[in-house]
């Protein structure tokens, strides 16, 4: 069986593999130091174009000098952190850039309140360390270690999740390039192209503040939400695409039509405020972002692929909006309830439908 048909989620360069394949044939500019592409084949990944004939598709729509931006830090001894709001798409432009870089995204440290030290330095297998004592053997590299040794690039997810004294481990690691095994009495010096991309929440200011001698190391980029409706229909009819192609959901994509109503409720939960700027909307208290519609909408197919006809319709939309909007059931359902009666049931015969569905599921 084709990998692609067999494996839930591919990795960056595994999925996008042809396409790196064709940009490497194609590139004729200078590659840095552990690089696999140059700065402009890298660049024609992320925002698309063509190479040698293959067509590369977009990875992140949005602005383009901040991908140059995010290129060009990790041109330098910098690292780069992706600041933005949930859904402004930080992971998979951190996975993108490292795949087409060094072509393995799998170097990641999952920043979470039990995340240690030890998941940024380095561990110890015990049973071979209790029966040989300290030894490369018996030593456990995180994956920043590994990144320092091959000269790659580290990615660090959420790292305002982490405790403060775990997010300061990485410090002299940025400053010095180096980390210290004691027990084994020597150092680890990066290689040249070793770097660290990190992503953080703006939701989760507060958790974890990062410190200021920690933001001093790394280059900052904040990405923002998608700037107009149109821009976010593309991202989301381009992802829906992709991953209702490797679901094998048995069902067809979302027109044009159904895409827009769920951005449109989405943008307008969100902003609290009507797309025509006439009425104020109550935002619910949970996270409404593009990957939120994205998710939506993949599962409302699986919806209609598994318990319908396999063609989505406005029930099989509704149920995911319920579930999308209302996290807090008492706050959630009132401001949901609210966005129905002010703002939906007033837009007139195309909206109907899906009003209907949404208050049946509401009621």
């Amino acid at each position: 069986m084709d990998q692609k048909q067999n494996v839930l989620r591919l990795s960056a360069e595994k999925l996008y593999a042809h396409e790196l394949e064709a940009l490497r044939e194609a590139d004729k500019g200078i590659k840095p130091a552990g690089w696999q592409l140059s700065p402009k084949s890298v660049l024609t990944f992320i925002t698309g174009g063509t190479a040698g004939g293959t067509a590369i598709t977009p990875k992140y729509i949005g602005n383009k000098r901040l991908v140059e931006m995010a290129i060009a830090t990790l041109l330098t001894d910098r690292a780069l952190l992706l600041i933005g709001e949930p859904g402004t798409a930080k992971s998979w432009l951190s996975e993108n850039l490292t795949a087409a870089i060094h072509g393995d995204s799998s170097k990641v440290v999952q920043g979470t309140a039990g995340t240690s030290e030890e998941h940024v330095r380095y561990s110890w297998n015990y049973a071979l360390l209790l029966a040989q004592g300290p030894s490369d053997q018996a030593l456990i590299r995180s994956p920043i270690l590994r990144a320092m040794e091959g000269g790659g690039i580290a990615r660090f997810e959420e790292i305002s999740r982490c405790a403060s004294e775990v997010q300061d481990a990485l410090i002299s690691i940025l400053s010095e390039k180096t980390i210290s095994i004691p027990e084994l009495g020597r150092e680890v010096s990066a290689a040249r192209g070793f770097s660290i991309i990190a992503t953080a929440n703006t939701r989760d200011r507060g958790v974890n503040e990062m410190s200021a001698a920690l933001k001093r190391r790394f280059n900052i980029i904040v990405l923002p939400a998608p700037s107009s409706i149109d821009t976010e229909i593309d991202i989301v009819r381009r992802r829906v695409g992709e991953i209702s192609a490797s679901y094998e959901l048995r069902a067809s994509l979302p027109d044009d039509e159904a895409i827009r109503k769920v951005v449109t409720i989405f943008r307008e939960l969100r902003s609290g405020l009507t797309l025509d700027g006439k009425e104020k909307v109550k935002p619910p208290s949970g996270v409404i972002s593009t990957a939120e519609a994205i998710s939506l909408l993949t599962g409302s197919m699986a919806l209609a692929g598994s318990f319908g006809n396999g063609a989505l319709n406005d029930e099989d939309i509704a149920a995911g909006l319920q579930g999308a909007i209302v996290k807090d059931d008492e706050k959630d359902g009132l401001v949901w309830k609210e966005y129905l009666e002010n703002v939906m049931k007033k837009r007139g015969a195309s909206w109907r439908s899906l009003y209907s569905a949404c208050t049946d599921m509401n009621g």
